[in-house]
């Protein structure tokens, strides 16, 4: 009786510390401490790894690198949400972004992109517009190209290119980036769009047109500036007006 009491005894302290122990992953603090907020998840990268911390790529206030990075800050909620789950789904083709995304789990992208959201961005210098080519990238974004089948970029991303929930904003987004995703569209490499839209005017676009469009919807200030063909193009290549003028 006496060895058995002894061995009960033996047992409390083990006990007692597997209660101690298991109160340090209850309910009261359920989450990793690197995905508390959207902008520990962005610098940590949380279950993705420091390697897949967000601001590495695109910058520590979310403004991209100026190449094939896009920016982050200001990108609509939603939107940068689908991104997120078309990334880990494979539904859009990065394999640095399908590593990140498919590790993080739904709450901690709906942390992230919200984060994102509320940063600001500084906005770009309108693209200087005179010659020849600027003209040509002018009339593809405000008028598009009917009789090759090119729609207006503006018809869906804004004559200012500040977009909407349902399609990004393309103004202070790296012209490198924009015109590689105009590439991927046209190659199949990026593709789900609604309607094929975005597969059908960037197969119409020959590369000059769609490195010029891209230059020139980055550019775009919002505000006032650049809401419809510059009046310093040449009046013959105005289609946005039926006279031409």
């Amino acid at each position: 009786m006496t060895s058995f009491r002894l061995a009960t005894l033996g047992l409390a302290p083990l006990a007692l510390a597997a209660l101690v122990l298991s109160g340090c992953t209850s309910p009261s603090n359920p989450t990793d401490p690197f995905e508390a907020t959207g902008e520990t998840i962005a610098f940590s990268g949380a279950a993705a790894g420091p390697a897949g911390a967000c601001s590495t790529c695109h910058g520590t206030r979310g403004q991209g690198d100026g190449n094939l990075a896009p920016r982050l800050a200001g990108l609509d909620q939603g939107y940068a949400l689908r991104q997120l789950e078309h990334f880990a789904s494979g539904a859009r083709r990065n394999p640095q972004m399908y590593r990140i995304a498919r590790r993080l789990d739904a709450g901690a992208r709906e942390k992230v992109a919200a984060y994102y959201a509320a940063l600001p961005w500084g906005v770009a210098a309108n693209s200087r517009v005179g010659k020849g080519e600027d003209c040509n990238a002018a009339i593809l974004y405000h008028a598009g190209v009917p009789a090759r089948g090119i729609a207006s970029c503006a018809s869906c991303h804004g004559a200012d290119a500040q977009g909407n929930a349902g399609n990004p904003p393309l103004a202070g987004q790296p012209a490198p980036y924009l015109a590689r995703q105009l590439d991927d569209w046209a190659s199949g490499k990026r593709y789900g769009d609604a309607d094929g839209a975005m597969t059908t005017i960037s197969r119409a676009l020959s590369a000059a047109d769609r490195q010029a469009v891209a230059a020139y919807a980055a550019g775009l200030a919002g505000g006032g500036d650049g809401r419809s063909v510059p009046a310093a193009c040449p009046r013959t290549r105005r289609p946005d007006r039926p006279d031409g003028a």
